[in-house]
């Protein structure tokens, strides 16, 4: 599909979907006020993640755009803990909404998922950060787990 946008936010939408779907037509668990409350739990707190970790691509003026050149290595904030704290938020939302449906067979998207991050955008982004800060980049790499 040449001209479509590559964004990892339509990579989650499409697993969303995905999850629905499959979670409306195989037969699963009644999700009762604990798994609701897990599920929203989890969404929520991946929300705020994307939210923490925007904050800081826009405090230190640097694209949030997968693909483009990185103006800035963010190592503060969510970055102390995660190279890729939203593509982490992401995996916590779709992990969310696979609990909301009641469905464990979805557990089989998380993996397939991540896959999809971390080869399309993660180690391009790393690669990228390499490239462009050298040494303090590789640093970085070394010290800061890819996902938590």
């Amino acid at each position: 599909m040449k001209g479509f946008p590559d964004l990892p936010p339509l990579w989650l939408v499409l697993f969303l979907v995905l999850n629905w779907a499959i979670a409306a037509y195989v037969p699963g668990f009644p999700v009762g006020s604990f798994t609701n409350a897990l599920s929203w739990g989890l969404i929520l707190i991946g929300l705020a993640l994307i939210g923490w970790a925007a904050f800081w691509f826009w405090r230190r003026k640097t694209t949030i755009e997968p693909h483009h050149a990185p103006g800035t290595l963010i190592v503060e904030g969510p970055f102390r803990l995660s190279r890729n704290p939203i593509y982490l938020a992401m995996v916590i939302i779709l992990l969310g909404a696979v609990f909301g449906r009641g469905q464990p067979i979805c557990l089989f998207l998380m993996p397939i998922f991540v896959t999809v991050l971390k080869m399309r955008f993660v180690i391009p982004e790393e690669e990228a950060l390499v490239a462009r800060f050298g040494a303090e980049a590789e640093a970085y790499i070394k010290a800061t787990r890819r996902w938590l």
